[in-house]
């Protein structure tokens, strides 16, 4: 399942209730240990409140995933946080590369599904192209992992076979340099026809000599996503992932700036929204295009109708929305619009969460 299919299917469930339970969590040992304590009092709070506000006999079913989870979640395969879907129906966990501020025990009548949108919203698929003195290799990535090399009738490159069989150019630059050109002018083009059969673009792992040389002979430049210098004693899949990570995360960080940028242009127009009753009812009639949400930001409230809502402070009164913003964020982006989580704080002369409209 994709993380985008994870999403649609938690986010549109309706359960009475469902419980979200969310929590930092530790990579290594013995810090990991004190990720158990923290969960098993989690799931402790979390039946003492299903109990009290429901009763036993209606979520049987429930209270038995909340009894069995504990029992399911290796610790020593942690990330940076943990997130639990519970309901009658459903039994689901994701472990994110990211921290989250949703730390505690969500009860509503949906899941609060900000950590999955974060997760969807920063997971990056893309190729990852090593050219190293012994050939080409290509990979496909998910953030900081390398899911599989990539093998077809293209790669892996052997080392480079253009050699100079011309011994009065042996001395000759140009000509070398163009021996070397004509081998990245094929890399390309073996690159070109992934990129057209996944859409995915690429990082490259060369010396910067070469990438400029690949982006000189290149038939679609903007295929590559940047080069980082490769570093002949750390070449294996892991170190090389972990290379193009930081580089991706940079691209990310830069993309967040340019929509910040985008909404504050788009302010003059009269298309920008900053009243959170206004953007909940845009983004359920399609109408948005960029949805901005602050890191630090969530908000409870009770709904009075389909379309309209009361702010509150207690998340725990009985039919309460723990955070509207993760609703406002699955209809930005269930009707293909974009949506960007940021704790770059240029948003707030705007405000907490602000919305760019399509029309």
């Amino acid at each position: 399942m994709t993380i985008k299919e994870q999403l649609k299917k938690l986010a549109t469930e309706k359960n009475t209730p469902c419980v979200t339970i969310s929590l930092n969590t530790h990579r290594t040992h013995p810090d990991n240990a004190q990720d158990v304590v923290v969960l098993k009092n989690l799931l402790k709070e979390a039946e003492e409140r299903v109990i009290n506000e429901f009763g036993k006999r209606p979520v049987i079913s429930l209270l038995e995933n909340i009894s069995q989870i504990v029992d399911e979640i290796d610790v020593n395969h942690n990330l940076e946080s943990l997130h639990i879907f519970l309901s009658n129906d459903t039994k689901e966990m994701v472990k994110s590369i990211w921290e989250t501020s949703n730390v505690g025990v969500h009860i509503s009548n949906n899941f609060a599904i900000r950590p999955l949108i974060k997760n969807y919203n920063r997971s990056e698929n893309y190729l990852i192209m090593l050219l190293s003195q012994s050939g080409v290799q290509l990979f496909e990535a998910i953030n900081n992992e390398i899911i599989r090399e990539v093998k077809n009738e293209d790669f892996p490159f052997a080392e480079n076979g253009h050699y100079n069989t011309h011994s009065d150019k042996g001395s000759d630059s140009k000509h070398l340099d163009d021996l070397v050109r004509e081998f990245l002018n094929k890399i390309d083009k073996a690159l070109v026809k992934v990129h057209n059969e996944t859409n995915l673009k690429c990082i490259l792992i060369a010396t910067e000599d070469n990438y400029r040389r690949l982006q000189q002979v290149a038939d679609l430049p903007g295929v590559y996503l940047g080069c980082a210098s490769i570093d002949y004693n750390n070449i294996l899949p892991h170190h090389i992932a972990k290379q193009s990570w930081e580089l991706v995360k940079e691209l990310q960080k830069k993309r967040r700036t340019e929509a910040i940028d985008e909404m504050q242009e788009a302010v003059s127009s009269g298309k920008v929204l900053t009243d959170l009753q206004e953007i909940y009812q845009a983004s359920i009639d399609g109408k948005s295009d960029l949805l901005i949400v602050h890191h630090d930001f969530s908000q409870s409230v009770i709904m009075r109708d389909d379309r309209t809502f009361d702010l509150i402070e207690d998340a725990s009164i009985p039919d309460a929305i723990d955070d509207i913003t993760s609703k406002i964020a699955w209809e930005v982006i269930s009707k293909n619009g974009r949506v960007v989580f940021t704790s770059q704080d240029e948003i707030k002369s705007l405000g907490n969460i602000v919305l760019k409209l399509r029309y």
